[in-house]
């Protein structure tokens, strides 16, 4: 069908949700993207940080197609070896004690939040828990993850939403400890805020957070859904922190494209759920596990976080000339392949010549361009996203 007809045909049928970029992508290649009309695209968002692998790994590829003729969906009445093993590689890579799979990231945060909620009554007998949360965080767009979402135009739409949640100021440890009483279950926050705008946590403060959960009894809930599995060069965001959480939320590249996500815990917390408090028909069925379980056997492999150590350092090298080069670049910030540029003026027609320059970014908020590519892009590639990018602010800006 003609790109315009499919765009014109998909506007009719699909709800107003999105803002889409005029693109009707057919397939992809190593890093890049194609239309149905052959246009290619170096691919500098894999999907919003899901396809760590790229799009040509036969290995990921025939292992799903292997697990199609043999099993798809069980349900979760019997055990299934995929599951099993896709358990065994979160619990290790995570220092987790048990693991629930889930259909999204924002379905792992729901499930974290009821973790919490319910060791929080196991342990004092009473149901009314809070939570603290982060100004300017995401956590997804469920009502539960919502609810712990620090934007209060994502929230107001859709109150009243589950009570009991404060926000702290993220970075800023008096905020939070300022927010600790006797009815606080556990602090929620991202290792590295995403939408938010690429905002590392500073090291003082996560550890600051932790020795305050310790102190106070609460659980810590860190929410890895688009820093974890190597997109900060560990598999996790917080090993860079000498900190372990009690919660730990996954999704995105945990399945490289497969919709899978996870919520892990340790200790008490991962036995705070008992049969009949939570659940899900599809979530850890033996395709999606399969797919979990191979991501991990290629990390392994192909030495992803190998790459990312060789080639994050020449993006943020990159991206520092470009700061340099550009007067309205006024920031740059992140960690590993998880980096932003902070424009002083909004970025979405910078952001659309770049893709008219045959490069896909995305925003993170309206003036920071993240950089969140397949985790095994090389450094050739990072130069034609630079000339891409180049080319759109001198188009947009002079």
């Amino acid at each position: 069908m003609e790109k315009t007809k499919v765009i014109q045909n998909a506007e009719s049928v699909l709800m107003h949700t999105y803002g889409r970029y005029p693109l009707v992508l057919d397939h992809g290649e190593d890093v890049y993207l194609y239309e149905t009309d052959g246009t290619k695209y170096l691919d500098f968002a894999a999907g919003i940080a899901v396809f760590a692998l790229g799009y040509s790994d036969d290995v990921y590829k025939q292992a799903l197609k292997d697990q199609i003729d043999k099993l798809l969906h069980t349900s979760n009445y019997y055990y299934n070896e995929p599951g099993l093993a896709a358990a065994t590689c979160v619990c290790k890579s995570s220092g987790m004690d048990r693991v629930f799979f889930t259909n999204s990231g924002a379905e792992a945060v729901e499930g974290a939040i009821k973790v919490a909620r319910k060791w929080y009554y196991k342990k004092h007998g009473v149901a009314n828990s809070t939570i603290i949360a982060m100004d300017h965080s995401f956590h997804g767009r469920t009502l539960g993850a919502v609810s712990v979402t620090g934007k209060a135009a994502y929230r107001e739409p859709f109150e009243p939403l589950i009570g009991g949640v404060k926000f702290a100021t993220y970075n800023d440890l008096a905020s939070v400890e300022a927010l600790f009483d006797d009815t606080t279950a556990a602090v929620i926050m991202e290792t590295v805020q995403g939408e938010g705008g690429i905002h590392p946590a500073d090291p003082e403060f996560l550890k600051g957070v932790r020795k305050l959960c310790d102190e106070r009894g609460a659980l810590l809930i860190l929410d890895e859904i688009q820093c974890g599995m190597g997109r900060t060069g560990t598999m996790f965001a917080y090993e860079q922190y000498g900190v372990k959480p009690d919660v730990v939320t996954m999704a995105k590249a945990l399945g490289c494209g497969v919709p899978v996500g996870a919520f892990a815990a340790r200790g008490e917390a991962a036995e705070a759920l008992v049969p009949g408090d939570h659940g899900s028909t599809y979530g850890g069925n033996p395709f999606v596990c399969k797919a979990v379980e191979t991501v991990f056997a290629e990390f392994e492999r192909l030495d992803v976080l190998g790459n990312v150590a060789k080639v994050a350092p020449y993006l943020w090298e990159t991206l520092e000339a470009i700061k340099a080069e550009f007067p309205v670049v006024v920031n740059h910030r992140g960690i590993g392949f998880m980096q932003g540029l902070q424009f002083s003026v909004p970025i979405g027609e910078i952001v659309k010549k770049t893709m008219a320059n045959g490069c896909i970014l995305i925003a993170a908020g309206a003036d920071v361009i993240r950089f969140i590519p397949p985790l095994v892009v090389t450094k050739e590639h990072v130069d034609e996203m630079a000339t891409a990018l180049r080319k759109a602010i001198r188009e947009v800006v002079g």
